[in-house]
């Protein structure tokens, strides 16, 4: 039979208990930092939707899509200024005047509006 030693055994086992609380103290800084940097990431969802983040961005884009729309109606307007009759283009310069009404953009609203009413005029209306 072997003999233990006893006070070798104690010190293994003090070792022992030591080491496994080292280990299970990293083990959850990771899990601490891991919960901090999820409530961080969660924090930023909840503000970007509820907090007006999400608002902010639609009403950028809607903005982008009023302007691209007023883009587009004047090339039309130009293309039917170009080659079409008085009447296609007065009927394009009201879709310009419609689309900078839809984007509140006052300043050309009343240009065009001007040459909506000389268009409009050329075509006998």
């Amino acid at each position: 039979m072997t003999h233990i030693n006893p006070l070798r055994l104690l010190e293994c086992m003090l070792l022992n208990g030591i080491e496994n609380e080292a280990i299970a103290m990293t083990e959850q800084k990771p899990n601490v930092l891991s919960g901090l940097v999820s409530l961080i990431i969660l924090a930023g969802v909840v503000w970007y939707f509820f907090g007006g983040g999400l608002d902010k961005q639609v009403a950028s884009d809607m903005q982008e899509i009023h302007w691209q729309v007023v883009n587009d109606s004047i090339r039309q307007y130009e293309i039917a200024a170009r080659n079409g009759s008085a009447m296609d283009a007065c009927v394009q310069a009201g879709m310009v005047v419609a689309s900078l009404l839809q984007a509140k953009a006052e300043e050309p609203y009343i240009k065009w509006k001007k040459v909506e009413e000389t268009q409009c005029k050329r075509a006998g209306l």
